[in-house]
């Protein structure tokens, strides 16, 4: 109300001046009636106040809130496309580090894979050494004793072919003198 009081005091001296340019006055000559036009000037801030409380505060607080939240929104907007853009970045590292890793992994088990593989190979070759070390003794062995039982089978024709062609029958001591020549022709 105070506002509407100082409009009025200061607009009187305006319509004062108005009016009293000439006898008639413009304002009167164009049909202004003063009472009309401040009763119309008094509804229209009555309005206006009204309004300000109860539409335009309101309407005012509402936008005032929409751009809060639209700011709120831009900044959330901003922080989201910088933590996508950290999460993305920390994506490559992992998947980097994860690369990494594998190819490490796939270098140790080559290695392993080598080492196990040296290590068969030699396994191999050792038990194939003694397998031939082996065949080798079981040979001899067979060697040995096929030559005993050869001296043996040829000394025993050796005297049955001496007992027939002399026509007498060779004592023990006979057999193992005769064995004896043999057993060293034969090693020789």
């Amino acid at each position: 109300m105070d506002f509407v009081t100082s409009l009025i005091g200061e607009m009187s001296p305006l319509l004062a001046a108005a009016s009293g340019a000439s006898e008639g006055g413009i304002l009167e000559k164009f049909g202004v009636n003063w009472a009309k036009f401040l009763a119309q000037v008094l509804l229209f801030l009555i309005v206006y106040i009204i309004l300000s409380k109860f539409a335009f505060k309101p309407i005012l607080a509402i936008l005032e809130e929409r751009r809060k939240r639209i700011a709120e929104s831009e900044e959330n907007l901003k922080r989201i496309a910088a933590e996508l853009e950290e999460a993305d970045l920390k994506k490559g590292e992992i998947i980097s580090e994860a690369n990494t890793r594998a190819e490490r992994l796939v270098t140790e088990a080559r290695e392993s894979a080598d080492a196990l593989s040296d290590k068969k190979r030699e396994e191999a070759t050792n038990e194939a050494a003694q397998i031939i070390s082996k065949a080798r003794e079981a040979g001899e062995l067979e060697k040995s004793q096929a030559m005993a039982e050869l001296k043996r089978d040829f000394g025993r024709l050796v005297v049955d072919t001496t007992g027939k062609v002399t026509g007498k029958v060779l004592n023990d001591e006979d057999q193992e003198k005769i064995n004896s020549e043999i057993s060293a022709q034969i090693s020789v």
